[in-house]
């Protein structure tokens, strides 16, 4: 992993002086990218920046890197993994072990086709002096960063947005108009065909999959796009034949990506994704670190447990890395991760990852690469089940059709309006015509839209938060052969190959348990803990008079697109209501707009230069469980009930008795059925409740109960995290006392 910059005169016009000054502020900006080392390369019409991760070859690979003619440079921004293959097949003689250089060759030998059979993650410059051009180009998904803004004078390119604005003519300024006409922003369910956001104004990203050719002579344009998601089918292949080749190619490609000369580690969720790649690096004999998000998330929807019986059954080491729901990141804090990831979807899953890379560079310093189960819901079937409660394969066809009849009605010249208006559809929806005659498969449409999803989102932080800590995302799932295999799975044999990752979990029998295989699909840090997380991002808003909020106000043109006061009266009501409503994530990213606004109008210093606050720490699990109450206490739930504790129900907690002698009874909050409890007589959730009179005291609902205290004491603390009872000893937590990580 590295980082990659320049600028480049356009129209036969050559770079002035300032572009010395521009190349060592790119370079800076990127350092983070590349702590190992740095190289600029200049001449009359083309400057290069490189700051280098070294992975392969650390004393012979260095860049730029230039043809044995001396006629072409390159510098270059990840893995080629097939490289020693192509060297063999193509008779390169190469000069360095790194992968990077075969590129070269190629593009010697085949011209804008020089991609064709390279398997890797790349972002990719060619200076070709020959032919007085400029080559940029990314892998087919994208996973490498590379962006650009151009006029008629020049171009200056770089691996993040930030190191544009080292150039002065770059625009600094955010795109509102395209940011708010993203629907992915708002959750809106449209299955999205337009190239990705980049969020700010004049500035591109080269297409995944393809390569960019610019004469420096004229500015002329040539985009030359070498791979796209097949659309054909496979022909007579059986299941157990699919099954069977995509566990091969898996391993071959867990294999690619686990094969460094540096120390590589893997981020282990739980889910059968990343075990999938702990079990096929070890079966590769690779003994890596693994590293784990404990928060109360992940200790309630139990994917803390799962993932570290998933490594002590591989023998891997596990490091369980603690997130306290009571500590929520300082001000300065969440505007340095979200500076990083240049990105309004910064959110959660974003920090937590930023925070596990940063442990695991803590804690392993030689870790250069890191190991993720990232994309494989996305192109095989991964969210079936949870779109549809699991009600099978055709209601997710439905699903999907709806969602691209709805699309296609974003764009539709007429007839939309009808479909706006509530009520009773009248007319037929003409957005379905071409479904009706055939023309369009929506699952395809689907897959076009996870396809830029993966763009716009997942690679994008992936990438971000171990660039962050000086490390390299790797994405075994990512690899294309995978990729073309389960989209070109036949339509008939969808429902049984593509609904909740079958073509995955079948061919895991061998490398893992059935217990893991088989573990339903459990989104990271959704489910039962979900408040936890939602509540420490409302804290974080509203910490410091909402101080970020507030900054977020001032930022240009901020309040031309968002009502403040809306925002900020939804924000404390949603904090004042412990939500789990998606509306907290979104208050969030429209904050994020207008810092990143503000930001990038007054550019932060390099953030190698920026101090960040103390790792996390990691609990030994050793000879412990997870019910433990000090981990409980760790991650932010509650202490341990003291036998002196009062237990109260909670304001506007109600209970009622069904009057048909069912011995159903109903928990009410503030006047809405949240709970039905069959044979409530015999629910020890009942029990309590009928017990507690807002007086009686931990030990005398002991004593009158006959229950063991330690599962007296389990179910009193479930009904806390439900909200139907509180404690009197306990303070809850409220937004602007929150402790801050410092």
């Amino acid at each position: 992993m590295c980082g990659i910059a320049g600028v480049a005169a356009l129209g036969g016009r050559r770079l002035d002086a300032g572009a010395d000054l521009s190349l060592k502020v790119m370079a800076d900006l990127l350092t983070h990218r590349g702590p190992d080392e740095r190289e600029i390369l200049k001449d009359d019409f083309v400057g290069l920046a490189f700051t280098r991760l070294s992975l392969v070859d650390p004393v012979g690979g260095g860049q730029p890197l230039i043809s044995n003619d001396g006629t072409l440079a390159l510098i270059a921004n990840g893995e080629v993994y097939n490289w020693a293959e192509i060297a063999s097949s193509t008779g390169a003689s190469l000069r360095t072990k790194s992968d990077c250089e075969i590129l070269l060759h190629l593009y010697q030998q085949r011209g804008l086709s020089f991609l064709d059979d390279v398997r890797g993650m790349f972002a990719i410059v060619i200076v070709d002096r020959v032919r007085n051009q400029l080559i940029l180009a990314r892998d087919r998904f994208g996973i490498k960063p590379l962006y650009f803004h151009r006029d008629a004078r020049r171009m200056v390119f770089g691996s993040e947005i930030k190191s544009l604005f080292a150039d002065p003519a770059t625009p600094h300024r955010l795109n509102w108009d395209q940011a708010m006409a993203t629907p992915s922003l708002a959750e809106a369910p449209y299955l999205e065909e337009k190239p990705i956001s980049t969020w700010f104004a004049e500035i591109e990203s080269v297409p995944a999959a393809t390569v960019v050719r610019i004469d420096l002579a004229t500015g002329h344009t040539v985009d030359h796009r070498y791979w796209q998601l097949p659309q054909e089918p496979l022909g007579d292949a059986s299941p157990e034949d699919l099954v069977s080749e995509y566990a091969e190619l898996l391993s071959d490609s867990v294999k690619d990506c686990v094969t460094a000369d540096a120390e590589v580690g893997l981020f282990l969720s739980g889910g059968v994704d990343s075990a999938a790649v702990a079990a096929l690096s070890a079966k590769h004999g690779r003994d890596i670190h693994t590293f784990t998000v404990l928060n109360a998330s992940t200790l309630r929807n139990g994917d803390a447990q799962h993932a570290r019986w998933v490594a002590d059954s591989l023998d891997l080491p596990n490091h369980q890395v603690v997130f306290d729901s009571n500590s929520v990141p300082a001000p300065v804090d969440w505007k340095r991760l979200l500076w990083l990831s240049e990105t309004p979807m910064c959110g959660p899953e974003v920090f937590y990852k930023h925070e596990l890379h940063r442990f695991a560079k803590a804690a392993r310093p030689e870790i250069r690469g890191m190991l993720l189960g990232a994309a494989s819901d996305e192109f095989n079937g991964g969210y079936t089940s949870v779109m549809t409660g699991g009600a099978g394969w055709p209601a997710f066809e439905r699903i999907i059709a709806s969602m691209a009849s709805a699309s296609r009605l974003l764009d539709a010249p007429y007839g939309n309006h009808w479909w706006a208006i509530d009520g009773p559809k009248l007319v037929k929806n003409i957005a379905d015509r071409g479904l009706a005659h055939g023309a369009m498969d929506p699952y395809h449409a689907y897959l076009n839209w996870e396809y830029r999803r993966v763009q716009q989102y997942n690679v994008w932080h992936e990438d971000r938060t171990a660039a962050g800590s000086g490390i390299e995302a790797r994405v075994p799932f990512l690899d294309h052969r995978l990729v073309e295999l389960s989209t070109r799975v036949p339509r008939h044999l969808r429902s049984r190959l593509l609904w909740d990752k079958n073509i995955l979990r079948d061919g895991l029998g061998a490398v893992l348990a059935d217990e893991t295989v088989r573990r339903p699909k459990g989104p990271f840090f959704y489910g039962a803990g979900l408040r936890y997380t939602y509540r420490w991002i409302l804290d974080m808003l509203l910490q410091d008079d909402a101080a970020l909020m507030q900054e977020a106000f001032a930022a240009p043109d901020f309040t031309d697109y968002v009502d403040r006061d809306v925002l900020s009266s939804t924000v404390t009501e949603l904090r004042a209501g412990e939500s789990e409503a998606a509306q907290v994530e979104i208050a969030l990213r429209l904050v994020n707009l207008g810092l990143l606004s503000a930001m990038s109008a007054d550019v932060p210093k390099p953030l190698y230069k920026t101090p960040v606050v103390e790792v996390n720490r990691s609990i030994d699990m050793t000879g412990r469980t997870f019910e433990d109450g000090a981990i409980e206490s760790a991650v932010g739930l509650h202490p341990a009930v003291k036998v002196s504790d009062v237990p109260v129900l909670a304001p506007g907690v109600l209970l009622l008795m069904a009057q048909d002698g069912s011995g159903t009874g109903y928990v009410a909050l503030d006047g809405s059925l949240e709970f039905e409890i069959e044979n409530c007589i015999d629910d020890d959730f009942w029990q309590i409740l009928a017990a507690v009179d807002n007086e009686t005291d931990v030990r005398a609902l002991h004593r009158a109960l006959k229950w063991d205290l330690p599962h007296l004491t389990k179910v009193l603390l479930q009904l806390v995290d439900d909200r139907v009872l509180s404690i009197k000893s306990l303070t809850p937590a409220s937004a602007p006392s929150a402790n801050h990580r410092k």
